[in-house]
């Protein structure tokens, strides 16, 4: 049921790591000079990571294949970085997650990146109530040579300035209703960037997938045109030629960011492939802060890998784009508002809104960010979805809207940071 592939959505969306291996943990501490030393000699090290507890609570979905239940997620995370004298970095990063749902399999283990080469992953007790899962994040150089600064390895890749969903962040992107971007999902990749005058950069990413179906090779550039920031961003993104444009400046104190993609779509008429033959996704982002000090970020996005029609939205939850992460979203128009206002140096309230323009739909989350001391933080949610229900023909299910179809859910998310 289409309500069981937005609850795993929102379950992705709620954390943001991939899978690990036991050989992939042999080759960071190899690295990290463990069982020989780093190429860099590295002279300097730290270490410092976290521990999260996401406990949710998820009622019974109108469609009825999702009942009353929950989940508890304990992640446990290692940053170990270096540095040398000869100017050459390392970055290895692992994590452990336990998961526990009832009933069981009612939220999955998180499965393997597209943007990942090699498989570094370990999990037991796939779909069963309690679950594990071993992850490496980070394993990669860095350095710098005739003027480029490069990376090569397993590291984060970010494009795009949009806070609340970014059209331009295409290779690993956070999904609009992301409750934890603390850390971006690390990519098999390697990357050239050298910077120029004040704040210019030119540079090159080549992504390695799990298959050559799923390797991309992009180039950005940006610069600065007056008050005005630009960024450009063309290539092969997973078999679909893209080219991308982002403008970002301030009118009057009022933020303003827009940004474009467009894409060639892949395996059109093929049942795993995009939907459209061409396709855009643009969105239109504006901030403001209140002299109350309230902050609004207000943003219309327009999905192009989505559809018109709410008969449609199978066929999109299905789509390449849609399980590759590039859409997130069902429908084409959307409007994302995400306010915050500081109650108390301490506590911090904060709101997102998903409307669906179209079918009238709506996912609302409340988020109360309050800090326990300097290096611990809890944050409580609820997730409301709304939208006219599925009807039943022949006593199956059919959707009405898309957030309709959704369970509600929400609880806390405890984190401590070393």
């Amino acid at each position: 049921m289409l309500s069981s592939i937005i609850l795993q959505k929102k379950w992705s969306a709620f954390r943001k790591y991939r899978s690990a291996g036991l050989n992939g943990i042999l080759i960071g501490l190899w690295l990290s000079g463990g069982l020989s030393p780093l190429p860099c000699q590295a002279a300097d090290w730290s270490l410092n990571g976290y521990f999260k507890s996401l406990d949710l609570r998820i009622q019974e979905s109108p469609v009825g294949d999702v009942r009353d239940g929950g989940a508890s997620a304990n992640q446990f995370r290692l940053d170990l970085t270096g540095a040398g004298s000869n100017g050459l970095q390392g970055e290895f990063s692992a994590e452990t997650l336990l998961l526990y749902t009832d009933p069981a399999g009612i939220i999955p283990l998180p499965g393997k990146s597209p943007n990942q080469l090699l498989d570094l992953e370990t999990d037991w007790n796939r779909d069963e109530s309690l679950a594990g899962q071993l992850v490496i994040d980070r394993l990669n150089l860095r350095g710098s040579f005739a003027g480029w600064d490069w990376g090569l390895g397993r590291q984060a890749i970010g494009f795009g300035r949009i806070a609340l969903f970014s059209p331009l962040d295409v290779i690993a992107p956070f999904p609009p209703d992301a409750l934890d971007t603390d850390v971006r999902p690390g990519v098999d990749s390697f990357r050239l960037v050298r910077y120029f005058g004040l704040g210019g950069q030119a540079g090159g990413t080549v992504v390695l997938g799990d298959g050559k179906e799923n390797n991309s090779i992009l180039g950005t550039f940006s610069w600065h045109l007056g008050s005005l920031d630009v960024l450009l961003l063309t290539g092969s993104l997973r078999q679909r030629a893209m080219l991308g444009l982002g403008f970002a400046g301030e009118v009057g104190g009022l933020g303003v960011k827009a940004e474009a993609s467009v894409y060639d779509g892949k395996d059109v008429g093929e049942p795993d492939g995009d939907l459209h033959r061409t396709f855009t996704i643009a969105g239109l982002e504006l901030w403001y802060r209140f002299s109350g000090g309230m902050v609004l970020l207000v943003e219309y996005l327009y999905n192009g890998a989505g559809v018109n029609h709410v008969e449609d939205y199978p066929k999109a939850a299905s789509s390449a784009s849609y399980q590759e992460g590039l859409s997130f979203l069902l429908g084409r128009h959307y409007l994302l508002a995400g306010p915050s206002y500081e109650l108390h140096p301490l506590v911090n309230l904060q709101g997102l809104l998903i409307w669906n323009l179209e079918d009238n739909s709506w996912f609302l989350r409340p988020l109360a960010d309050i800090s326990l001391s300097d290096n611990l933080l809890l944050q409580l949610f609820w997730n409301f979805s709304a939208g006219e229900k599925p009807n039943r023909v022949y006593g199956l299910p059919v959707l009405s809207s898309e957030f309709g179809a959704a369970p509600d859910s929400g609880g806390l998310l405890l984190k401590f940071f070393f």
